[in-house]
């Protein structure tokens, strides 16, 4: 199943009269990246959630926020910390009076700063902590890769739009090139008769020719891998694993294959085709960057 690399996730829980909040969002990013913002008090959660965060994700930037609020039953004791506070006025005070700036000190403009109170919560077994904490976390993800994986599948639908789009393109390349190579050998045989005036045209030596001319502009080869590699790409979509690298190695291989068939192009036609399949590849190459 494709998944997005960009998701959120939330969820609440009651641990020990605790209410705790788990948030889980990512971005797009070449590796696993894990990031944990966790209250002071509760650090031991940062590494103890890891393990399950990587278990379902493996690449992306990963943010996890866990907030841990006092409720009804708890025991947290807040203390005042009377010498920093009033460190604080004095300071607020002085910046009033250097820069005559208006008066605008209040209890509620000290009690943001985070030093002025210190929260205590009573002690916690630590590890029947984080297994409670575990299954909020579990919730969290759960809604999370439910928004990757509805994502995903929008992501899938669009490139199997554009790669039906390219095989398109792909078999008008495949028509064009019986008729770039009798356009050929109808110019040819008309610069030899042109030459020859009125001797025999030599139909071995055009027959030749013309082969050697088929040989140089054949991309028989190259639109066979390309299909092939389109019928892979199909296959990643429609798996039950899908894994953006491999992916991205499979979107380098259908570039590849299409910059060989401009280089061959002896067609004006042909050669406005591949601009066309660049582009529609180009797209897709910038979509599958969101897949994990």
């Amino acid at each position: 199943m494709v998944r997005s690399m960009t998701g959120y996730g939330r969820s609440v829980g009651t641990v020990d009269g605790l209410t705790v909040t788990v948030e889980i969002k990512s971005v797009n990013h070449r590796y696993f990246e894990y990031n944990c913002r966790v209250p002071r008090a509760f650090l031991f959660l940062e590494e103890g959630l890891k393990p399950i965060v990587q278990s379902a994700i493996s690449r992306g930037k990963i943010d996890v926020f866990v907030t841990v609020a006092s409720g009804e039953n708890s025991s947290a004791h807040i203390t005042l910390n009377n010498a920093f506070a009033n460190e604080y006025y004095n300071a607020l005070k002085q910046i009033k009076d250097n820069f005559e700036v208006i008066d605008d000190i209040s209890v509620s403009l000290i009690a943001k700063n985070p030093e002025v109170f210190t929260v205590e919560h009573r002690e916690v077994d630590q590890n029947e902590f984080i297994k409670q904490v575990e299954v909020i976390a579990k919730d969290a993800l759960a809604a999370f890769n439910k928004m990757r994986e509805d994502e995903g599948q929008r992501l899938a639908n669009d490139i199997k739009d554009k790669l039906s789009q390219l095989l398109t393109l792909v078999d008008n390349v495949e028509a064009q090139s019986p008729v770039t190579l009798e356009n050929y050998r109808n110019r040819l045989y008309g610069k030899m008769s042109e030459i020859l005036q009125d001797r025999t045209v030599d139909e071995g030596r055009l027959l030749t020719e013309v082969a050697l001319f088929a040989d140089k502009i054949a991309v028989d080869e190259e639109t066979v891998r390309l299909k092939s590699h389109i019928t892979g790409f199909y296959g990643f979509l429609d798996g039950n694993s899908t894994e953006g690298k491999k992916i991205d190695f499979l979107i380098q291989e259908m570039n590849r294959e299409t910059n060989t068939i401009g280089s061959k192009a002896q067609d004006s036609e042909i050669a406005a085709t591949v601009v066309e399949m660049k582009w529609i590849i180009e797209k897709i190459r910038e979509q599958i960057q969101n897949i994990e």
